[in-house]
């Protein structure tokens, strides 16, 4: 059972992936493990290939590579133009096999490994979706994670940071080497559960985390890996308080995903967006409405001022900028004039920059409430969710591997959500794929749709898939000195830092 409420200062629906689409998914020689269509190119190269596949059929799931439903959001039509089908030369990640990484032996061991723990992975998914809890409450997740990887050898640490349902596991291999940091979220949302997929999230982390552990000693690799269990990512910005209380110290680099409603077999590495959360309290005076109304002032009347403010304004911003919120805490009769109501406010853009200077337009618009009706202002901000900062080299490596050995279509479709994640992005190399399930039209992130579909087979299919992309990306992080001195380059070539 979900708990009954949330606490004042929490923010619900935070993340919600726009969907990405296409109209018809496109035969591949190394999808799903199907057979190569008779006209494709016979590349020896690719043949040569002993790719993993995804176990399997798509049994569960009404959709198929011949017939691929759209799923549009509710007020845009999205849709590919009949140049985009045209053949063309192929995208910048579909380079030769080769040409990936000269030893490919860690991808047996790592796709071997996922395989093996596949069945419990599932059922730990499943345990999950069916004990949902809220940011911060996730106390059933916290306890069955943290045994999972305990009874696989990890070390274990509970409560992590003084965060009750934080935890961390860590396993190391050798001397030195590099260490590589994966998150698991766990939380749920208000009424309707796992409707973000945090559970698929979770079991993903455990997964690339052994996964690792596996490769580094088969291999014989120094390095550690540092698997983190994030609680509060729905507004409660655990991430952020992790951060900034050490939690991500000593990381060279930092992984994750998250599911979306869209095409199978897709993935995407666009970016989110920024977030701040503010809460707007207007102070009035109550009076009795039909005696003496005069006597009052309205603090309902300020929040309704704003509110109509707030809605102007938004003609006047860019089409990727989002502003939207409620009105809370107004009680008594409707014949007292309302002496306190209280306003809470999403506001989001592409880059940290631009939502400061968006914030200070919509406080604005408080203030201007606040003045007319007479009313007392009290403004209060929340902990910001920064913009996502995909790392190129991460996430080229992860395109091709995932793109020519498991038969994934990549896009760079920009989400109108915010992720806590940004806030390590900022200070860490970073790939933060999202990864699409199959979901009724109209069903996407937020939905109770969406929870059917993140506790379906295909979804765990899928999330198997993105698993082994990221551990396979992971393990070049640890291993490959080359490949991280790129990936640092890159980082601090997006955050203006000298490498002098």
């Amino acid at each position: 059972m979900l708990p009954a409420s949330l606490d004042e200062h929490s923010y619900d629906g935070c993340f919600s992936f726009r969907r990405f689409f296409r109209p018809k998914a496109r035969p591949c020689a190394h999808t799903m493990g199907r057979a190569r269509p008779a006209d494709s190119p016979d590349d020896p190269k690719l043949r040569s290939i002993k790719a993993p596949v995804l176990l399997g059929s798509l049994a569960e799931s009404t959709t198929s590579w011949d017939d691929t439903p759209i799923c549009f959001e509710s007020c845009c039509d999205f849709s590919y133009s009949p140049s985009g089908q045209a053949n063309g030369p192929p995208p910048p990640y579909f380079s030769t096999p080769s040409q990936l990484d000269p030893k490919m032996d860690f991808i047996s061991t790592i796709s071997t490994t996922i395989d093996t723990i596949d069945a419990a992975l599932r059922s730990l998914s499943l345990n999950l979706h069916d004990h949902p809890e809220l940011m911060f409450e996730e106390k059933y997740a916290h306890d069955i994670l943290t045994e999972f990887m305990e009874n696989h050898d990890f070390v274990v640490t509970r409560e992590y940071l003084g965060l009750k349902t934080a935890w961390k596991a860590e396993f190391t291999h050798g001397q030195g080497g590099r260490t590589l940091g994966i998150n698991s979220e766990m939380d749920a949302l208000p009424l309707l559960g796992h409707a973000c997929g945090h559970n698929l999230i979770a079991v993903s982390g455990v997964g690339v985390a052994i996964a690792l552990k596996s490769a580094l000693k088969t291999h014989n690799i120094p390095g550690k890996v540092v698997l983190l269990g994030t609680p509060g990512e729905e507004g409660g910005g655990g991430k952020v308080i992790l951060l900034e209380r050490g939690g991500y110290d000593g990381m060279h680099a930092c992984l994750m995903c998250h599911p979306t409603a869209g095409a199978v077999h897709s993935l995407s590495l666009g970016p989110t967006l920024a977030m701040q959360p503010i809460d707007a309290e207007f102070f009035g005076h109550a009076a009795h409405a039909g005696n003496a109304p005069w006597e009052g002032i309205n603090a309902l009347d300020a929040a309704f001022v704003a509110y109509t403010s707030i809605s102007v304004l938004r003609q006047q911003i860019k089409p990727d900028h989002r502003v939207h919120g409620v009105v809370q805490g107004c009680k008594g009769g409707v014949n007292v004039i309302p002496d306190y109501a209280k306003m809470r406010w999403l506001v989001r853009a592409p880059d940290w920059g631009q939502l400061q200077i968006l914030g200070d337009r919509v406080k604005a618009c408080f203030e201007g409430a606040a003045t007319s009706t007479g009313c007392r202002l009290k403004i209060t901000t929340g902990k910001p969710y920064y913009d996502l900062r995909q790392n190129s080299v991460l996430a080229e490596y992860f395109s091709q591997k995932t793109s020519h050995c498991l038969g994934m279509d990549i896009h760079q479709h920009a989400s109108g959500a915010s992720t806590d994640f940004g806030n390590v992005t900022y200070e860490i190399p970073s790939l933060h794929p999202s990864f699409a399930i199959p979901t009724e039209p109209n069903g996407g992130n937020h939905t109770p749709a969406f929870a059917v579909s993140a506790r379906s087979t295909d979804a765990h299919k899928a999330c198997m898939t993105v698993t082994k992309g990221l551990a396979w990306t992971g393990f070049r992080v640890i291993a490959d000195d080359q490949f991280y001195e790129r990936v640092r380059e890159d980082f601090q070539k997006i955050s203006g830092v000298s490498s002098a």
